[in-house]
């Protein structure tokens, strides 16, 4: 009876496809940090890989069940739902980084709070910015961008079809080295501030040689790059969108290149 509702060639399409779904959820920083519990994420995807199986059913192809094989093929297929997620959280930690680079400049170096989605020590700053990104993705349905995906990924790229010998991973080089100077675009604004500020401030301190800048400084940069952060929320929050919007395009592109 176990066998007629279950039959092994579609239990075997089942694990490939939710191989693939749980690679990219998990991957996906939004809905899943190390803090989530092991059978929440577990259950969340094979929920979704059972929504998901008969639209992806006719793109897995069927072969007789050899064990070596077929763990490679779970391996290949968790590898590519991975590298989907990579996408997102590029996003996320060029986020990051320019918040922690204001945190820094601004004068928080020591006041750095736990962060329970990453499990480490991350500045204030950083995860106010943080917290922001992930509000702005989900209210433009971020998260239904790798849904998509998922069905898509199949049309694009079969299981078993994965190649890294093409420019898949220079392009994944490229994307992350983009990290960066996104990164720098986020903390633009605060970090020409706080030049101008220190600017001003040596000025007044060859000017007035009894005042003490140090001490002035702290109170003064903390408070600028409040107001600065504030007034340019917006900058952020449309950067934010341009990158969201992007990726549709950079899945597709990273599915291409791993043919």
């Amino acid at each position: 009876m176990d066998l007629l509702l279950f039959p092994i060639d579609k239990f075997q399409s089942f694990l490939i496809c939710l191989s693939r779904v749980a690679g990219f959820v998990s991957a996906i920083p939004v809905l899943f940090s190390a803090q989530a519990p092991m059978l929440i994420k577990l259950g969340t995807a094979v929920t979704l890989s059972l929504v998901l199986f008969p639209i992806m059913a006719p793109f897995i192809p069927h072969h007789p069940f050899q064990p070596t094989a077929f763990f490679i093929l779970v391996a290949n297929e968790t590898l590519v739902g991975i590298i989907l997620g990579l996408m997102a959280r590029f996003i996320f930690t060029a986020v990051e980084f320019g918040g922690t680079i204001i945190g820094y400049q601004m004068g928080f170096a020591a006041a750095n709070i736990f962060d329970p989605q990453n499990q480490r020590q991350t500045s204030l700053v950083s995860q106010f910015q943080n917290v922001f990104a992930i509000l702005l993705f989900l209210s433009l349905n971020g998260h239904h961008v790798f849904i998509r995906a998922a069905v898509r990924s199949y049309a694009i790229l079969p299981p078993g079809k994965l190649d890294l010998s093409h420019a898949a991973v220079p392009y994944l080089f490229k994307l992350s080295s983009e990290m960066f100077f996104l990164s720098l675009q986020f903390s633009a604004p605060v970090l020409a501030i706080l030049l101008l500020s220190g600017l001003i401030l040596g000025i007044l301190a060859r000017a007035f040689p009894q005042l003490n800048v140090f001490l002035l400084s702290f109170p003064l940069n903390i408070g600028i790059s409040f107001i600065v952060i504030g007034l340019t929320l917006n900058v952020v929050a449309t950067l934010l969108r341009r990158e969201f919007d992007s990726l549709p395009e950079r899945i597709i592109t990273i599915l291409n290149l791993l043919q």
